[in-house]
């Protein structure tokens, strides 16, 4: 599938898109709101301005995937692995991100207001203290710095 027919037919109401292989694929400022992108294969696609609110992409693969001002408000984004992704002002309020690897992400000026980060890797990535105690839940976190958060 490629980013055309994923548009195509999310516009004309398909919402499943589970397991799809979209790597590398330009989605820039899609609106996907509500789509089943769990499993999908997202690495190196641009997602950057796209619209993800409620969006289910848990286990997805979003390797050095751009995100870039993505709106992800309420994503689930559970066990992703988010690895070297750009989610540089980035609205992650809301957004379940338990369990995601977030090693040597860009996270600055991102908005993880009441996103849940527990167990989530954050090792490598950047952040700062500040974003993070607005963040929900960040017990069993792996800091930037390596340590775990109680």
């Amino acid at each position: 599938m490629d980013a055309d027919e994923l548009i195509r037919l999310y516009e004309s109401g398909k919402r499943d898109f589970q397991g799809a292989d979209l790597g590398g694929a330009d989605l820039r400022d899609a609106d996907l709101s509500d789509a089943d992108l769990s499993d999908a294969d997202l690495s190196d696609a641009d997602l950057s301005g796209a619209i993800l609110s409620k969006a289910d992409l848990h286990e997805a693969i979003l390797i050095m995937a751009d995100l870039n001002e993505a709106i992800l408000i309420g994503a689930n984004l559970r066990g992703a692995d988010l690895n070297l992704a750009d989610l540089s002002e980035a609205s992650l309020s809301g957004a379940f991100l338990s369990e995601a690897a977030l090693d040597d992400a860009n996270l600055s000026k991102a908005n993880p207001r009441e996103a849940s980060l527990k167990a989530a890797n954050l090792r490598g990535a950047s952040v700062t203290d500040e974003q993070l105690a607005q963040a929900w839940l960040l017990t069993d976190a792996i800091m930037p710095d390596g340590t775990q958060h109680d």
